[in-house]
C-alpha cells in the first residue's frame, strides 16, 4: 500500500508527459485524477491505521548509495507525522487535479500541466516519507525544479519566466544553506539518517566548531543552516520575496504548490528535526523571531494589495510564520496542526479565487470586481467559509489550531513568547481586515469591470465547484474533529516529536482567550464600514498617510534594496566580465582568435594556387632544400 502512495503519482505523470498527446489531454486528465485519487485514498487509510493501530513501519524500497560510511536507502518512513503530510499532500494534490480539468480546459498543453502536478506530488511525497536527510534532498528540490516548471508553465508570458526564475534563485539561498547543514551532519556523525543522528544528538549538545573562524555550537550551526533551507522553502523573511510573483502561474498551482505543500515543507524539517533543534535554544528564539517577523510582515502587506491572488498569497506566508513561530515555543505539534487545517482553508481560498477569475475572465484586480455574490453564489459561500477558517471565526477549523498557537506562546512564559502571542493576536486582527476586504471588494458594493458585462458573469462547472465544497468541509470541520488527537503526545505523536520540556498543560486566562475572537469578529463589521459602506473613508487613510501607505503597497521595498544592493551589482561584475574576460581575453585569443589566424593561414595559401607549373615546382624546390638542410643539420 505504501507503494502505491508514493509511486502512483509518478506513473500518472510518466504516462502523461510521453504519452498524453498521443492518447489525447481527457486520458491524461483522467488517468493523473485517479491515480492520485487512489493514493489518497490509501493515504487516509494508513493515518486512520496510524491512529487506531498504532502503526509505524520503515519500508527500504531499495539501496540507494553506500560508499564508505555513507549508506543511504530510498525508504518509505510512516509514523505519525509523515502520515499527516500523506494525507495533506495527496488529498489536496487529488482535489487540485480534478480542479484543472476544469480550469485548464482551454489550454492547449494540458497533458505537459497534468504531469508537472503529478511529478510535483512524487517528489513531495519522497520528501515526506524520506528516513534520511538526503531522500529528503532530494524531494526538497523536486519539487522546487516543479514549482519551476509549474510557475513557468505559461512560458510565453515574460513575467511568468521572471518569477519562475526569481522563485528558482532564491531558494538556491536557502537550499545552499540546507546542503550545508547536511554536509555538516556528515562530517560529524558520520551517517545521514534520521535515528543515527538523533541518538548521537544529546552527547555533543555543548561541544564546539570552527566555522568562519568562529567557535560555534555544533547543534547551534547545524539547526541554523538546516532552517536557511526552511526559510527559503517555506517563503520566511528576507527569503520570501519569490512566493507574491509566484502567483504568475495557474491558480492550481497555487493552490497545491503554494498553499498546502510545498511551502510547508520548511515546517516539516524543523517538526522532523527537533530532536535536533530541542538543544539550540538560542536557534529555536532565532526561529521565534523570524516567524513572528513573517507573520507581521505578510498580514501589513496584504491589507493594501489588489491583486486577489497575491492578498491570498501574503496570507499564506503570513500563516507560515504562525507556524514557525510555534516550533520557536516548542509546541511543534500545534505547527503541524496549523499546517494540518491551513491546507484546507487555503487551498479553498486559491481554488475559490480560481473560480472568481474564471468568471471574470483572467481578471485578477479586485477592485475590477464587485457586486457579484448573487451571480456566483456557490463560490461566494465557499469563500466565506475558507474566509473564516482563515481568520479564527469562533468553530472553524483554523479557530482550534491558530488560537492554540497563540495560547501556547503565551503559555511558554518567556519574553520572547509574551512577544510572540501580542504579535500573533495582532496578526490575527490584520489578517480578518485583509480578508474582509478581499470578500467585500470583490462580491459586495458596486460592480467595477468595463470590460465584461455584469450579465455574462457565471459560476464554474462543477469540475471546479466539486473540489471547493470538500474543501469547505474539511474547513469546517478538521479542526475539532482532530484538536485531542494533535495535542495527544503520548497516543499519537509518540517518537515523530522530540521534547525535552512538555508544554505546559495550564490554560491562559479568559480574557485572553477571548480577545483574539473578538477582535475577529467585530473586523467584520470594521471592514465592511471602511471598504463597502464608507469607501472614501480607506481612500482618505491612504491619502493621508501616504509614506505608510506606499511602504507597504511596495512590500517594504524589499525587491527596490535587493534590486539596488544585489541584483545590479551582479550584473555589473557579470558585465564586466564577460566584455572585459570573456570577449577580449577568452573569446579573442580562443575561438576568435584561432580562427582569425587560420583564415589569415588559408588566404595567403590560397595565392600558391596559381595554376602556374614553374611556380609550383619552385615550391617543391623550396620544400626539397628545406627538408635537406634540416637532415644535414641533424
Amino acid at each position: 500500500m505504501e507503494y502505491l502512495i508514493v509511486f502512483l503519482p509518478l506513473i500518472g505523470a510518466i504516462i502523461s508527459v510521453f504519452f498524453g498527446n498521443k492518447f489525447g489531454s481527457k486520458y491524461s486528465e483522467l488517468l493523473t485524477s485517479i491515480l492520485v485519487g487512489i493514493s489518497a485514498i490509501l493515504s487516509l487509510i494508513v493515518f486512520f491505521n496510524v491512529i487506531y493501530h498504532n502503526y509505524e513501519s520503515n519500508i527500504i524500497v531499495a539501496k540507494w548509495i553506500y560508499s564508505g560510511n555513507l549508506q543511504v536507502n530510498w525508504s518509505i518512513k510512516i509514523d505519525a507525522l509523515s502520515s499527516v503530510m500523506l494525507v495533506v499532500v495527496t488529498l489536496v494534490s487529488s482535489l487540485v487535479h480534478v480542479y484543472s480539468i476544469g480550469y485548464m480546459s482551454h489550454d492547449p498543453h494540458k497533458p505537459r500541466f497534468m504531469a508537472y502536478l503529478s511529478l510535483f506530488t512524487f517528489s513531495m511525497l519522497a520528501l515526506v516519507t524520506s528516513d534520511n536527510f538526503l531522500q529528503l534532498f532530494f524531494g526538497w528540490e523536486g519539487v522546487g525544479v516543479c514549482s519551476y516548471f509549474l510557475i513557468g508553465f505559461w512560458f510565453k508570458k515574460e513575467s511568468a519566466n521572471a518569477a519562475a526564475i526569481k522563485a528558482f534563485l532564491v531558494n538556491r539561498v536557502g537550499d545552499f544553506g540546507f546542503a550545508l547543514g547536511i554536509f555538516l551532519i556528515f562530517y560529524i556523525f558520520g551517517t545521514v539518517n534520521y535515528d543515527e543522528v538523533f541518538t548521537q544528538i544529546p552527547p555533543i549538545a555543548n561541544e564546539k566548531i570552527n566555522f568562519l573562524n568562529l567557535n560555534i555550537g555544533s547543534v547551534d550551526l547545524i539547526c541554523f543552516l538546516l532552517f536557511i533551507g526552511a526559510m527559503g522553502k517555506s517563503a520566511q523573511f528576507i527569503l520570501h520575496t519569490w512566493l507574491p510573483d509566484a502567483m504568475e502561474g495557474p491558480t492550481p498551482v497555487s493552490a497545491l504548490i503554494h498553499a498546502a505543500t510545498m511551502v510547508t515543507a520548511g515546517v516539516f524539517l524543523v517538526v522532523r528535526c527537533s530532536p535536533i533543534y530541542e538543544y539550540s535554544p538560542s536557534i529555536l528564539t532565532f526561529i521565534t523571531f523570524i516567524g513572528m517577523i513573517t507573520a507581521l510582515f505578510a498580514a501589513s502587506v496584504a491589507v493594501v494589495q489588489n491583486d486577489i491572488k497575491k492578498i491570498i498569497a501574503y496570507s499564506t506566508c503570513s500563516q507560515l510564520g504562525y507556524m514557525f513561530f510555534a516550533t520557536g515555543v516548542g509546541a511543534y505539534n500545534i505547527a503541524m496542526f496549523h499546517l494540518f487545517t491551513h491546507a484546507f482553508f487555503k487551498a479553498l481560498l486559491f481554488l475559490g479565487s480560481g473560480s472568481v477569475i474564471h468568471s471574470f475572465n483572467n481578471q485578477q484586480d479586485i477592485n475590477q470586481m464587485g457586486g457579484v455574490w448573487k451571480k456566483i453564489p456557490l463560490t461566494y459561500f465557499l469563500m466565506i467559509i475558507g474566509t473564516l477558517a482563515l481568520t479564527g471565526f469562533p468553530l472553524l477549523s483554523g479557530f482550534y489550531s491558530k488560537d492554540a498557537i497563540i495560547e501556547f506562546a503565551y503559555l511558554h512564559g518567556t519574553s520572547v513568547g509574551y512577544m510572540a502571542a501580542i504579535v500573533g493576536i495582532f496578526t490575527a486582527f490584520l489578517t480578518s481586515i485583509y480578508s474582509w476586504r478581499l470578500i467585500f471588494k470583490t462580491f459586495h458594493g458596486k460592480y467595477n469591470n468595463k470590460d465584461i458585462e455584469i450579465n455574462k458573469i457565471h459560476e464554474s462547472p462543477y469540475v471546479m465547484t466539486v473540489p471547493l465544497i470538500v474543501l469547505a468541509i474539511g474547513s469546517i470541520v478538521v479542526g475539532f474533529v482532530f484538536k485531542n488527537l494533535f495535542l495527544d503526545f503520548d497516543n499519537f505523536w509518540k517518537n515523530s516529536i522530540f521534547l525535552l520540556n512538555p508544554l505546559s498543560q495550564e490554560h491562559p486566562p479568559f480574557w485572553f482567550l477571548i480577545l483574539t475572537p473578538t477582535l475577529v469578529t467585530l473586523s467584520i463589521p470594521i471592514s465592511y464600514l471602511i471598504f463597502i459602506k464608507y469607501s472614501k473613508v480607506s481612500d482618505y487613510l491612504a491619502e493621508s498617510n501616504k509614506p505608510l501607505y506606499l511602504f507597504l503597497k511596495n512590500k517594504w521595498y524589499f525587491d527596490e534594496v535587493y534590486e539596488y544592493s544585489i541584483i545590479n551589482p551582479c550584473k555589473k561584475i557579470g558585465s564586466y566580465f564577460w566584455r572585459g574576460v570573456d570577449g577580449l581575453v577568452i573569446d579573442k585569443f580562443g575561438p576568435d582568435g584561432i580562427s582569425k589566424l587560420i583564415k589569415i593561414f588559408s588566404l595567403k595559401a590560397v595565392k600558391f594556387q596559381s595554376g602556374y607549373i614553374y611556380q609550383y615546382a619552385f615550391i617543391m624546390l623550396l620544400g626539397f632544400s628545406l627538408i635537406l638542410t634540416i637532415l644535414i643539420i641533424n
